[in-house]
């Protein structure tokens, strides 16, 4: 590891300070992620910030009727908040299906949503990976891609986004708040937040320098039968292939988005609108897609484990 130094803040406008103003800093808070990038030097930060005394660890109920959950709320309090198990079960059971318990206890909102991809080049330093080391190339495009991207993907990078959490909050549509080191704050559609990786896969989010994430909003509840399935080689402690979130009403109608294919937790306007076709909902979901050889099992998974989920909506499945 790197030498870094570190400090403690007390507030998130002073937190995107000190980052700003230290040059080559990082926010840490449960550091899951963060600190085994450091441990294998992937991640390399100067200086550390430490958030955990920023206050943001309250989940609240907003003046629209919905949530505002804290960047800091960790995993298991907010899949246990009785709110959330009630109005947004489709979050809770996404955050349940992820990680360990004792991960989860550790792992905030806000880090939650800035995990980065499990490819396993991009966590081989001896492998060229644009997303480390920008202009290196992508040896997974010609190595073991079972795990990775069929849409959203380019010639640089066919990583995927790795979280489950990310997916659930995606089809509730919600949104991202962040405050810059100047202090003015950003509400971002979490649709909007991941990018997809182009000719610079290494910039992962539309976050600026030193913007710090301080909560995640949630509209009011949806209602409907919320279910999120998840289809991974092991059955514990593994990333998913293909998850699905979805939110759907009596008739079959309402909305999915896709985890494990794609730069980010994937929805399509056009599938929510086929829906309850699933053929035609798979279709658009997975239109343009650009699979190797060792993935394309992945267009006909996310049909089938679409019409997994509908048929556990209508009943007819456990």
């Amino acid at each position: 590891m790197k030498p870094f130094s570190y400090e403690r803040v007390s507030s998130p406008a002073e937190a995107a300070a000190a980052a700003a103003r230290a040059g080559g800093a990082k926010f840490i808070a449960g550091g899951t992620n963060l600190l085994d990038l450091m441990k294998l030097e992937i991640e390399t930060p100067r200086h550390l910030v430490d958030v955990t005394g920023t206050g943001l660890d309250e989940i609240t109920e907003t003046d629209e009727g919905g949530l505002r959950i804290g960047a800091l709320v960790s995993n298991t309090a907010l899949a246990s908040d009785e709110r959330v198990k009630r109005d947004y079960a489709v979050l809770s059971r996404a955050i349940v299906a992820g990680a360990s318990g004792q991960l989860r206890n550790k792992a905030t909102t806000g880090g939650n949503l800035l995990q980065r991809t499990r490819c396993p080049y991009f966590y081989d330093t001896n492998q060229a990976c644009n997303k480390r080391k920008p202009g290196s190339g992508c040896a997974a495009k010609e190595g073991v891609s079972r795990q990775l991207g069929i849409v959203g993907v380019s010639d640089a990078c066919i990583a995927t986004y790795p979280g489950d959490m990310a997916v659930a909050l995606r089809v509730l549509d919600a949104v991202v708040e962040t405050v810059k080191a100047d202090g003015t704050t950003r509400a971002i559609p979490l649709g909007e937040f991941h990018r997809l990786w182009g000719d610079t896969p290494h910039i992962e989010t539309v976050l600026e320098p030193g913007e710090m994430i301080t909560a995640v909003t949630l509209a009011k509840p949806l209602g409907g039968t919320h279910i999120y399935h998840k289809v991974r080689d092991r059955r514990s402690y593994a990333f998913a292939l293909v998850s699905v979130a979805a939110v759907l009403d009596a008739d079959g109608k309402g909305r999915v988005a896709i985890g494990g294919i794609a730069p980010r937790p994937w929805r399509v306007e056009a599938a929510d609108a086929a829906l309850p076709d699933v053929k035609a909902a798979a279709r658009a979901l997975t239109q343009g897609a650009s699979p190797t050889d060792q993935n394309a099992f992945k267009i006909a998974l996310v049909e089938r484990t679409l019409a997994g989920v509908m048929a556990k909506a209508r009943g007819e499945a456990a």
